[in-house]
């Protein structure tokens, strides 16, 4: 009795073991690698065209005029006049610029750009009377182009919106000129006095740019320049009368706002169709 339970016993031993044997062993998954980092998907070489629209901060020009009147006796006669003028105007010109992507959400750069205003000549006129003198001034102002060289650093909100803040050099064409007219007694006299030259100043805003194609990318800027103050003068004198004469200057500031839109075509972008092939485990 005792060896039929023990041959039993080890007949079910030997049956569980190769039934063990039969099923399929289990063995731990490989462990997959660590997903690549996230493209770096702005950065490279950019150029673009903008379009937009630009109005002074300070419009006016201040002229003043000292002339000494060649009557009899000789009599000091000066004055003085604040003439609104203004450059508003479209604005329209292209950029180049580098971006550099880091730590995933930075973009950091550097940008050019040049433009032409249009419509920005604004004059103005005066006439007043002070004792037994008048004067007639007149005056304009202008600016033929506007160009920066800034900085740009940004955040991205998602990989294709990139909010930044700007500044750096400005230079533009600036124009200034005044003329003064005066009469007494019969007589008159005459000056006029011209700027036209570059000026450089310095310039800083902010923008949202939109990647909306993997090269594409549109933009919506604002900024604040400030080239600022010219000044002229000139020598006022009564010409058909040897005699005394005087000094007339006059001053403006240029500066102003620049609100534009843009779109840039970028180089060397990540391209989706040039991503590497992960192989999967």
């Amino acid at each position: 009795m005792k060896k039929s339970l023990l041959a039993a016993f080890a007949l079910a031993v030997s049956a569980g073991s190769a039934l063990a044997a039969d099923l399929p062993s289990k063995k731990a998954a490989p462990l997959l690698p660590p997903p690549p980092p996230p493209p770096a998907l702005w950065t490279g070489f950019y150029v673009g065209l903008n379009a937009g629209y630009t109005w002074d901060e300070s419009s006016s020009v201040a002229v003043s005029s000292g002339s000494i009147a060649p009557v009899n006796p000789i009599v000091g006669i000066a004055g003085s006049g604040l003439l609104g003028t203004s450059i508003d105007g479209f604005i329209g010109g292209g950029q180049i610029g580098y971006n550099y992507q880091f730590a995933n959400a930075f973009v950091a750069g550097v940008e050019a750009d040049i433009q032409g205003v249009a419509g920005s000549n604004s004059g103005t006129s005066s006439v007043a009377a002070f004792g037994p003198l008048t004067s007639t001034i007149s005056a304009s102002k202008s600016i033929d182009y506007l160009g920066t060289v800034r900085g740009r650093l940004g955040y991205l909100i998602t990989p294709s919106l990139l909010v930044y803040g700007t500044g750096g050099l400005a230079y533009g064409q600036a124009n200034l000129s005044s003329s003064v007219f005066q009469a007494v007694g019969g007589l008159v006299g005459a000056s006029s006095s011209a700027f036209s030259d570059t000026r450089v100043g310095w310039t800083a805003g902010g923008g949202v740019e939109w990647l909306f194609l993997p090269k594409w990318s549109a933009k919506v800027e604002y900024l604040y320049y400030d080239l600022g103050t010219v000044s002229t003068s000139s020598v006022i004198s009564f010409t058909t009368v040897a005699g005394p004469a005087a000094t007339t200057s006059s001053s403006a500031r240029f500066n102003g706002h620049v609100v534009r839109a843009g779109v840039n075509y970028h180089f060397n972008l990540f391209s989706p169709a040039a991503a590497p092939v992960v192989a999967k485990y």
